[in-house]
């Protein structure tokens, strides 16, 4: 198992939730990649994005059927300022490359806002530390997990 996978395993374990992480050969980098991997709907992969909020990382976890609304997400965190954090900030804060960050075992405590539209699905999927690794959970799992606060940031569909 991967050091950064290793890492999420340790911290689901210490949470008491016990699951499966899975490892693939072939990328599930992408929302749609892993959606393709696993044979699941896009929506119900976890896409764990940072953003940086008035000077401070927080995580938005958005479904993978969804892009994240600045402007709902700077209302959700009642930021003055919300911008997408550069690649050196991410692993920062979580201390996991982009395509591989988990909603868990961050490098630093972090403010998460959990996308409304997960709470649909019945199984979600979230990357578990690399881009070839994810784990299953359900979005009550995925709220005490993380101990984000629910809220509508997903971008409105094109008209």
């Amino acid at each position: 198992m991967h050091p950064t996978t290793a890492r999420v395993a340790a911290a689901l374990d210490a949470a008491g939730f016990r699951t499966d992480i899975r490892e693939f050969s072939n990328a599930t980098r992408t929302a749609q990649q892993a959606a393709d991997t696993l044979g699941v709907p896009v929506g119900a992969i976890v896409k764990s994005l940072c953003f940086v909020a008035d000077g401070e990382p927080v995580m938005v976890l958005v479904s993978g059927s969804n892009r994240a609304d600045l402007h709902k997400v700077r209302q959700a965190l009642g930021a003055a300022t919300v911008t997408r954090a550069d690649a050196e900030t991410v692993r920062a804060a979580t201390g996991f490359a982009i395509g591989g960050v988990p909603p868990i075992a961050h490098a630093q405590p972090l403010r998460i806002i959990l996308d409304r539209d997960l709470d649909q699905y019945v199984e979600l999927w979230a990357a578990a530390g690399t881009p070839h690794s994810v784990f299953r959970l359900d979005p009550s799992r995925l709220a005490a997990l993380t101990g984000g606060a629910w809220a509508d940031v997903a971008e409105a569909p094109p008209s």
